[in-house]
């Protein structure tokens, strides 16, 4: 296990792998402004020591991929579902099972309509619909939009960056289970003091389309697993409800009182079910 530069149309994305390359490739997709830190290193390893090729890289602005100025992002949305791709083709990957978490799962849906040879199968965890089409999806919580609008504006210093990350992870836990500070901050600490520059992140927060794909979600073919916390604070319950609804043969796994996104608590549980999903037909997960 080593990081490793990869460099494709002129990007250079750092890239992580755990377990043999001869195994099932999974790609881990993080959601927007995280690093590939937030995909734990014992959470790849549980998926690795089942028999996955698993592989977690930086996106553009965060941690050691390539780093634009504040404000001034120098690619689109789009971009950043291209850069799954590239990173397969950095490792010689044909396809892979892509994992992905929040915005994470919306770039690895538009990479299963836009180029579906690449995908061999979803797993979509905290997630929404990356294309227009649902109806009545329910906002954030009042909580959550409260945390928003307090959220400090211009450039803060390292310090006061990781308390506010610390207070948004809190929020995103959802409040039905005790939440790890200590835990939490070490990781924050680490993702603020290993990036290129902290603040480039907040450049995914404004990033244009850059020409999507408008395909529905019905045009996904292939096996699907929506995986979602019924104490969501950002896409509340009915989003993976709806999302398994909309992709043909998708199943729902829910995890009581999981807030957004990959909690310790739920590893066993999440690691298990990408390991059955991502099985080959008559073999073991």
């Amino acid at each position: 296990m080593a990081e490793h530069m990869v460099e494709a149309d002129g990007v250079e994305l750092c890239t992580e792998s755990f377990g043999d390359p001869s195994d099932p490739a999974v790609l881990l997709i993080m959601g927007t402004g995280a690093s590939m830190l937030w995909w734990e290193e014992g959470f790849c390893r549980l998926l690795a020591g089942g028999g996955r090729f698993v592989i977690r890289y930086d996106h553009r602005d965060t941690g050691r991929s390539t780093t634009y100025r504040p404000g001034r992002p120098g690619y689109t949305g789009a971009d950043l579902v291209g850069d799954a791709a590239r990173v397969l083709d950095a490792h010689g990957i044909p396809a892979a099972h892509l994992v992905g978490v929040s915005a994470g799962g919306a770039f690895a849906q538009l990479l299963a309509l836009e180029d579906p040879g690449r995908v061999r199968s979803l797993v979509l965890i905290s997630t929404s619909c990356a294309v227009p089409g649902a109806r009545g999806l329910p906002p954030p919580t009042d909580e959550f939009m409260r945390f928003v609008s307090a959220a400090p504006v211009g450039r803060p210093d390292a310090d006061a960056e990781i308390d506010h990350r610390v207070a948004q992870e809190r929020v995103l836990a959802g409040g039905r289970r005790p939440f790890d500070e200590a835990a939490a901050r070490s990781l924050v600490r680490r993702d603020v003091e290993r990036a290129h520059d902290f603040a480039a992140a907040r450049n995914h927060d404004a990033l244009p389309d850059g020409g999507l794909p408008d395909a529905p979600l019905s045009g996904i073919a292939v096996p699907t697993l929506v995986i979602h916390g019924t104490a969501d604070p950002l896409f509340p319950l009915r989003h993976g409800r709806v999302l398994a609804e909309l992709i043909p043969g998708a199943r729902l796994l829910t995890l009581e009182d999981a807030g957004h996104g990959v909690a310790r608590a739920d590893w066993a549980t999440i690691v298990a079910a990408i390991l059955d999903h991502t099985a080959a037909p008559g073999r073991p997960g």
